[in-house]
């Protein structure tokens, strides 16, 4: 079949402590997308500490939780992201087909660092064709369509490494954004016609786990920030330093909200003018508003985005400490003092919203529908 009416698509990612939330977050929009154009949509996840469950049924996906289970220490130098799986990978696969409860759908999505070819051939009789989204181009993978949003990718990071005739859409143009920020384009970049810092974003992704966000904000006690500044932090309601975070707010020197479970990111991102944030998928949001931007990486496969980001000339970029644990804070008063100058907010700013549209999710939905799946 071709076409997305009536097709029914398995998504299988991950969030927890370790992983965070982008994997699954991103996937949710894509499914969103996929259930307006007709798809039958549901997840299948395993149920790790901080998994999104409840807010995958809450966005009216049915979703199968996978029991925790054991791990062969043997396997975790196969793969940097075995670790994440919570098994080997054969048990995951055969789980997974047990989930599909005899279903044969037309789509699975699979959005998982620790999954690769052999887990993706273990599943591809029991569906239509597989999607792939990745970020790494560390492994082999068996699909039809491999998506990689990130700055600097194109099919030749994935020569060798796919299943031939697989189509690789590579690069931010197939960013997945929720439709908000297309809405939010226009406005967002017109109001930077006036580049000055009056309220300052600070977003480390749905957990943050080493809470560099609270370290963050210490920092900027020692900062030269205008009087007026407003400074909103952004974090997940599972968040396991949130109390924290509002605790060192409520003493910072500037007015500081904390909120969780945002629901109007596009507005409050628009709103903003400049933005302390992880150098993830929330990269590609804040790149199609055109926000001027300090990333930080909060794990190993950030440091190629942000790495990029700041090559691209679209962020300014906090360099990790010399001894690897977490970002160098103490370089953090003189990297705002230079961000903040208004020739330099309008060129991240000019230079980010080139390389992000907002309409990546709807060149996603047009080569999946175009795609001829196996009956």
């Amino acid at each position: 079949m071709t076409g997305l009416a009536g097709a029914t698509v398995v998504f299988r990612a991950d969030a927890s402590l370790q992983i965070g939330t982008g994997h699954v977050m991103r996937c949710l929009t894509l499914a969103a997308a996929l259930r307006l154009e007709g798809a039958d949509c549901r997840f299948v996840c395993r149920g790790h500490p901080g998994h999104l469950a409840n807010l995958i049924r809450d966005r009216g996906f049915a979703v199968t939780v996978l029991p925790m289970g054991t791990l062969d220490p043997s396997r975790l130098a196969v793969a940097a992201h075995d670790a994440w799986l919570g098994c080997d990978w054969n048990s995951d696969a055969a789980q997974t087909i047990a989930a599909l409860q005899g279903i044969r759908p037309d789509w699975i999505v699979v959005d998982h660092y620790a999954l690769e070819a052999g887990w993706e051939q273990a599943l591809a009789a029991h569906a239509g064709a597989m999607l792939v989204i990745d970020d790494l181009a560390d492994r082999d993978h068996r699909c039809e369509l491999l998506l990689d949003q990130n700055v600097g990718r194109d099919g030749a990071h994935y020569a060798g490494r796919v299943s031939a005739g697989c189509e690789v859409l590579a690069g931010p143009r197939y960013a997945l954004l929720r439709p908000e920020f297309a809405a939010m384009r226009a406005y967002s970049l017109e109001r930077r016609r006036d580049m000055h810092v009056q309220h300052l974003l600070i977003s480390l992704g749905g957990v943050d786990q080493a809470n560099v966000t609270g370290a963050l904000l210490e920092a900027l006690r020692a900062c030269a920030l205008p009087a007026d500044l407003r400074i909103c932090v952004v974090m997940g309601s599972a968040a396991p330093w949130l109390a924290e975070v509002q605790d060192v707010a409520a003493r910072m020197p500037w007015p500081t909200q904390v909120r969780a479970n945002v629901q109007d990111m596009a507005l409050l991102m628009a709103d903003s003018d400049l933005a302390l944030g992880a150098a993830g998928a929330t990269s590609w949001e804040r790149c199609c508003l055109g926000l001027p931007s300090i990333v930080v990486a909060l794990a190993a496969n950030q440091r190629g985005i942000l790495k990029a980001l700041h090559e691209a000339g679209a962020a300014a970029a906090l360099a990790d400490r010399q001894d690897g644990a977490g970002p160098d804070l103490a370089a953090l008063p003189h990297l705002l003092q230079s961000a903040m100058v208004p020739s330099t907010l309008r060129r991240l700013s000019t230079t980010a919203e080139r390389i992000v549209d907002g309409l990546g999710t709807g060149r996603v939905l047009a080569a999946i529908a175009h795609h001829e799946v196996q009956p």
